[in-house]
């Protein structure tokens, strides 16, 4: 496959080393005549492992070519990589004008093209910004999207240090986009890839480069704020997190990373509160782990403003418990939503089989007695009859009867889904907490 790289850049010199040892025609374009002539004189322009001799090797083979000269690259080419900078502007965005600057100059190609072209953007990009893309080309050309030409997401996820590494052994690619052709080309580019090819939205993908990068500066922090903890305790902050690690049913794994409703239990907030005040008595700032109740918080807040603003008065709870299989109702997220709401005047029913109050023990039957004793009366033990009252329905927790449940929610009602069953039932006048 012949493909062009615009921008040679850490990225784009990466692609157009390892897209060429893969077997691919690379022309690597940039503006910045300099950098062409010192890859011509076979100098590197990136000190990454390898990257060197894959350059000098291809280009000997005539795999690798670069030039300034964008037009001639887009004619020689049946995909552009756009790879080009996004640095920071003072207010946090990110600056998209050399985006927008290539995005023309693929364009004017393309208007002297009679074969399909695709653009991939591999760049770092606000969301949104493939669809301003393929308006810049239908604007700058006589082409249209998906007639003539299709731009994709193709996010990279290359770490300095390792990135010829990352490039042929990623967790998967990910390419975002509609249009089938230009999808099926874009994987024939990397057929040499050994990894799942997931297909997505345009959007997603973009914005997956973001939440990566964010969790990985949150892991760093993390850790970072355990080992001042560790530190002030006398203990070996590399062991323990060795061990840590080790758990990769809950620690490292998907668990828990599933956007819903907020957290609860016994546990949890104890113990999160319990570290907290440890790193406070050591005097060790630790705003990573001080916030994290205050998020918690906000999410209860934006799941009452949602029902307020329903504008129904009687509301039905399907599941109290802080999840599913348990009847235990200690810091339960909910019964803060449900207090606030009696406390405005709404009618409020609740339907949950796991609670019976008659059959409750020890510290739960406490806790309901000394907290919350109101609950026994707005229990319908009967879930027909719930749903009949109820203007709105809750969807709180994951238990197994409440997706049978929600088969048979009758249409007129409204929907608001705290776990996700959109692959259990289908659903009018739904509403997802955060999709």
């Amino acid at each position: 496959m012949n493909i062009s790289v615009f921008g040679l850049g850490y990225v784009g010199y990466i692609c157009l080393g390892c897209f060429a040892k893969n077997g691919h025609k690379v022309i690597g374009v940039d503006i910045n005549k300099t950098k062409v002539d010192f890859i011509n004189r076979g100098k590197t322009l990136v000190y990454e492992k390898d990257i060197d001799k894959i350059i000098q090797e291809q280009r000997g083979f005539g795999n690798v070519s670069v030039t300034n000269n964008a037009y001639d690259a887009v004619l020689k080419s049946d995909v552009s990589l756009i790879c080009v900078g996004t640095p920071s502007t003072q207010n946090g965005h990110l600056n998209l004008n050399a985006i927008y600057n290539v995005s023309e100059q693929i364009a004017k190609a393309i208007s002297d093209k009679i074969t399909f072209h695709v653009v991939v953007i591999r760049s770092t990009v606000l969301p949104g910004t493939s669809e301003k893309v393929s308006v810049i080309i239908e604007k700058f050309s006589t082409r249209k999207n998906g007639i003539d030409f299709a731009v994709i997401s193709n996010p990279e996820f290359l770490r300095e240090g390792s990135a010829v590494q990352d490039f042929n052994t990623p967790p998967y690619t990910l390419v975002g986009g509609t249009h089938t052709p230009a999808i099926q080309k874009i994987k024939e580019m990397y057929s040499h890839i050994k990894a799942p090819f997931i297909i997505t939205d345009n959007r997603t993908a973009e914005v997956l480069k973001f939440v990566s990068n964010a969790y990985h500066a949150l892991k760093i922090i993390f850790a970072n704020e355990v080992g001042n903890i560790c530190k002030g305790l006398g203990i070996d902050s590399q062991k323990l997190m060795d061990i840590f690690c080790m758990d990769d049913k809950l620690n490292i794994s998907s668990k828990y990373l599933k956007p819903g409703f907020s957290y609860g239990g016994s546990c949890l907030p104890k113990d999160l509160k319990a570290l907290r005040t440890i790193a406070h008595d050591l005097y060790i700032e630790c705003p990573v782990l001080e916030n994290i109740e205050r998020s918690n918080e906000v999410q209860k807040k934006i799941v009452l403003e949602k029902i307020i603003e329903f504008g129904k008065n009687r509301i039905g709870f399907i599941g109290i418990s802080f999840k599913e299989g348990t009847d235990d109702l200690r810091n339960s997220p909910i019964i803060d939503i449900i207090e606030k709401l009696i406390g405005k005047g709404y009618e409020i029913f609740i339907y949950d089989q796991n609670v019976r109050i008659s059959h409750l023990l020890g510290a739960n039957k406490e806790y309901i007695i000394g907290k919350i004793p109101y609950i026994s009366k707005l229990i319908e033990e009967n879930i027909a009859l719930l749903l009949q009252k109820s203007e709105v329905i809750v969807l709180v927790n994951h238990d197994i009867e409440f997706y049978k449940i929600a088969k048979g929610i009758p249409e007129a009602k409204t929907v608001y889904d705290l776990v996700d069953i959109r692959d259990k039932a289908i659903i009018k006048n739904y509403t997802g907490i955060s999709w």
